[in-house]
This record gives structure tokens, C-alpha cells and sequence, in this order.
């Protein structure tokens, strides 16, 4: 029986587990199936408080996960099939068949970003393809950069590339948006951005770094280039909950509600990082929620002793 589980890794798991070991809680980590989280598919991390010259996302986790094991954390390569959370000990089942009980619970299995599903997507991966503007907005100043998406991310990702970037298209396979209005007239309003509706992205294109990408009309069947250093995919995050479903309470796109801070429905359960913040979606953010979520671990169990 353990006294904390705590379930996914990346910047908000390591970093709970950093502050649980320490508070000699003996932690035991769930990994999942993508260990480090998000920042495993990004190359350079520039705002991540501590490192002035940049570091690459996957080195960074490295050195998260050895600090976690160095104050004792036990990682387990494995990832979640099932949760029990309705008795007073809580339990999982991993793909292995093993099952293991906690007396509190950590949740910081993330949220994935969707992608179009094309190979060259994939191929320029941190290489100029990209699924969040506020982290890498920074790279492409003073250059011409894509967004593909309909909603309010996308509207939100365009505008936020305005402030780097020399121009903006924004492709979007229907001939209008379903963003809110005011997006959309904030969007139109900044004269950087330029739309390309009814169109869909067939092939993200270059030698070593994204060069453009080749975009079809959906109209007429022509195909065209857009030449950007940048392709920035804004279709959504979907949030890794399933297995919490029926357990805990979720909000209508699958998020773990919590009380404010990292409390969920169900006592003695905490939940950090993206699957509970849709909004900010930071390293940065992910590590202080994991903080948080392990301190709120640390007094549950100190006040059930």
C-alpha cells in the first residue's frame, strides 16, 4: 500500500514527485504510455525559468525524472487500464495486470494535442511544426508562419503569432468559423493575418525545417503552396481522462474539475498540469500545479493520520 500514486509524468508528475519524496512520502509514479509528457516532442524549451540558454524539452524531463529518483520516487513504465476511487484506499490496475492501492491519489496524466494525422506532420515534428504558439511563438520573428484550425484556439494562436511573426495564414477547411464572434472580429481586425478558408493542409513541406505546406481548395481541387518557417496546429487538445470517466468529476470536454487549486470531487485525490488547465497549458504552470497538488497530498494525509 502506498501513500501517494501518483499517475502520468511530465513537468506537473516530476514535479509532484519531487515535493512528495522529499516529504519522505515514498511516491510511487505511474508513468504512462508518453513518459515526460508534451515536452518530449518539443526540441527548444526557452522559457522555462533556470535556463538562459535554452534547453531541449526531452533533456529537460531527463533531468526532472533524476531528480524525482534521486529523492526516492519509484517509476513504473506501465500505464493505467483501470481506477478505483469509490473505497477509502485507492486502486488502479496497470496493462501488466498489477494493482496497486494508495491512500491519495495525484493525476497528472495530461492532455494531447490532436493533429491533422498527415506523415510530414509528424516528420517536422519540433522542426517547425508546432501545437502551441506561446511556446514557440518566439522563434519565427519577423516570419511567415501558418496556423490550421476553425475555433477559438486557433483565432487565439493566430493572434497571438502577430506579435513575432510577419504575416499569418490562417487555413480552415470550411468557408467559416465556428469561433465566437468576437474572435473572429478581433482576428479580421489585425491586418497581419491572412484567411484561407474552405481549404485543407495536405503536406507539410522542406529539406531538414518546415519550408511551407502544400494546401488544397476544397472548392475547385487546385493545389497551392504556402511558403512559412512555422505550421502551428490549433484543432484541439483532447485531455487523458478516459480512464476516469464515472470516477471523477469532468467537465463537458473531459478536464478534471477541481475546487481552484488541485482538490477534485473526491477527497484525497489531486489532480496538476493539463489535465486540468486548459487555458494556460505551460511547463512552467504544470510544475507549480504539480507543487501544489503535492503539498494538498502531503496535508490530507497529515490530517487523516
Amino acid at each position: 500500500m502506498n501513500k501517494v500514486l501518483i499517475i502520468g509524468s511530465g513537468c506537473a508528475g516530476y514535479t509532484a514527485a519531487i515535493y512528495t519524496a522529499r516529504a519522505n512520502l515514498e511516491p510511487l509514479m505511474i508513468s504512462g504510455v508518453e513518459t515526460g509528457g508534451q515536452l518530449m516532442l518539443t526540441s527548444d524549451v526557452e522559457n522555462y525559468p533556470g535556463f538562459p540558454e535554452g534547453i531541449l524539452g526531452p533533456e529537460l524531463m531527463d533531468k526532472m525524472k533524476a531528480q524525482a529518483e534521486r529523492f526516492g520516487t519509484k517509476i513504473l513504465h506501465d500505464f493505467v487500464e483501470k481506477v478505483s476511487l469509490k473505497e477509502k484506499l485507492f486502486q488502479v490496475v496497470t496493462s501488466n495486470g498489477e494493482t496497486f492501492q494508495s491512500q491519495t491519489m495525484i493525476i497528472a496524466t495530461g492532455a494531447t494535442a490532436q493533429w491533422l494525422g498527415i506523415e510530414s506532420e509528424k516528420r517536422f515534428l519540433g522542426k517547425g511544426v508546432s501545437a502551441c504558439a506561446v511556446c514557440d511563438a518566439a522563434f519565427y520573428r519577423g516570419k511567415e508562419v501558418c496556423v490550421v484550425g476553425g475555433g477559438d484556439t486557433a483565432m487565439e494562436e493566430a493572434l497571438f503569432l502577430t506579435k513575432f511573426a510577419s504575416k499569418v495564414s490562417l487555413i480552415h477547411r470550411r468557408d467559416e468559423f465556428r469561433a465566437s464572434k468576437i474572435m473572429q472580429e478581433r482576428a479580421k481586425k489585425n491586418e497581419k493575418i491572412n484567411f484561407v478558408l474552405s481549404s485543407t493542409v495536405e503536406e507539410v513541406f522542406g529539406n531538414e525545417i518546415v519550408e511551407g505546406v502544400k494546401v488544397k481548395n476544397l472548392k475547385n481541387g487546385s493545389i497551392f503552396k504556402i511558403f512559412c518557417k512555422g505550421f502551428f496546429v490549433a484543432i484541439g487538445h483532447k485531455p487523458n481522462t478516459d480512464v476516469f470517466k464515472g470516477q471523477i468529476q469532468l467537465d463537458e470536454k473531459g478536464y478534471i474539475i477541481t475546487d481552484g487549486r488541485t482538490r477534485t470531487n473526491v477527497p484525497g485525490v489531486f489532480a496538476c498540469g493539463d489535465v486540468m488547465d486548459l487555458r494556460y497549458r505551460q511547463a512552467v504552470t504544470a510544475a507549480g500545479t504539480g507543487c501544489m497538488a503535492a503539498l494538498e497530498a502531503e496535508r490530507f494525509l497529515e490530517s487523516h493520520e
